[in-house]
């Protein structure tokens, strides 16, 4: 039986050859669950957006990869899904691609006097994140971003 961490590296190689045939981007590859009931769920992105047809192909090709290759004991569910509408923010280049979004930002360390944000991505400077909240702008440093994701916007 191969570790779940040996078994993600192989099923990431697989689905990184199927985002790149169906054009679209691999975000991420989680392995949940136990051998024999195990869901491997891979999320999908791009710039563009993802539509039901993406993850379809997707799926489609990733099957037909996994059944070559087999690196999974057992019978496990395949999923193939896009990061949502509150997607998390794991990188400085996120940041800048949803510049003008609303965004939930945890840090580290203290800010004026707090670690929580909720606020506009008004810009990106270097590796400084500029968030505007209310009536005023807060610089936070992306190295003592501990969580960021989108907040979703009615």
């Amino acid at each position: 039986m191969m570790p779940k961490e040996i078994i993600r590296k192989k099923v990431m190689e697989l689905a990184r050859e199927a985002t790149e045939i169906a054009g679209v981007e691999l975000f991420d590859v989680e392995l949940l669950g136990q051998r024999g009931k195990m869901i491997v769920r891979v999320t999908i992105d791009n710039e563009q957006g993802i539509g039901i047809k993406d993850c379809e192909r997707v799926s489609r090709q990733l099957e037909a990869l996994l059944d070559v290759e087999d690196p999974i004991q057992g019978s496990y569910t395949l999923e193939v899904t896009t990061p949502g509408l509150d997607r998390p923010l794991r990188g400085i280049s996120d940041f800048e691609r949803f510049r003008g979004r609303l965004a939930r930002v945890v840090t580290t360390e203290r800010i004026d006097n707090q670690t929580f944000f909720v606020g506009r991505i008004k810009s990106v400077k270097g590796d400084i994140i500029v968030l505007e909240l209310d009536n005023k702008e807060v610089e936070i440093p992306y190295k003592i971003v501990s969580k960021a994701r989108l907040e979703i916007e009615f």
